[in-house]
């Protein structure tokens, strides 16, 4: 307190980097429900006015924490992917990096549970939808998914026509696996169990991919 009895200020050298620093902890703890703007200022040791001044609403802050989330699980990703070993094989590399790629996705849920609810939070500040865009295309987490697919397409493992549209369909798996072991029942198997399911789900999509037939690609048939 200061002499006047009024709380004394934290200066900080970068204050809105510190509370989005204290916005991403927040969401750690409790989801997107939890980023509250006045419990980032106290955590930053500054006033409400104070942050007021760097986010105009807390749902500038909440979207603030959703790029940062979403760039934790890209993060996890290109992880993963830079531990895989180059095999003799490109086919064989390209098969290990997507189930490598797509297993960080689901072990950062898992790890991270309200940083990853929070980073696919529907938020006032998100741009209207574009013809043709699945919502996310500028996310590097589907970016990244969608490169892996590219991969084995390039090293003969799926159908070069059979690509459109793969990326989303990969994703809606991998999302739908992880929010399951999140939220959904798969949540109460033992450990074992759930791994052995992830295990067999990135089975099923390397597989699906490729024995996908190009007549089965919307638009396809009887062309």
């Amino acid at each position: 307190m200061n002499a006047d009895g009024r709380r004394a200020s934290y200066h900080h050298g970068n204050l809105a980097s510190a509370l989005e620093e204290a916005g991403v902890e927040l969401a750690r703890g409790g989801g997107p429900d939890a980023v509250v703007l006045r419990e980032a200022a106290r955590r930053a040791r500054v006033s409400a006015a104070a942050a007021y001044r760097h986010f105009a609403s807390q749902q500038d802050l909440l979207e603030q924490v959703k790029h940062r989330a979403l760039s934790m699980l890209a993060q996890r990703m290109r992880a993963a992917l830079a531990a895989v070993p180059q095999g003799s094989d490109p086919g064989e590399t390209a098969v290990a990096r997507f189930k490598a790629g797509c297993r960080a996705y689901v072990e950062f849920a898992r790890a991270e549970p309200g940083c990853f609810a929070t980073a696919f939070r529907r938020t006032a500040a998100e741009p209207p939808p574009v013809k043709g865009d699945p919502g996310m295309v500028g996310d590097e987490a589907f970016q990244l998914l969608g490169s892996l697919v590219d991969a084995l397409v390039d090293t003969g493992r799926m159908p070069s026509g059979a690509r459109p549209g793969a990326d989303v369909a990969v994703w809606a798996t991998v999302h739908g696996i992880a929010v399951l072991l999140l939220d959904g029942p798969l949540r109460h198997l033992p450990q074992q169990v759930q791994d052995a399911a992830i295990d067999r789900t990135f089975r099923m999509i390397v597989d699906g991919l490729a024995c996908t037939s190009v007549d089965e690609v919307p638009g396809r048939a009887g062309d």
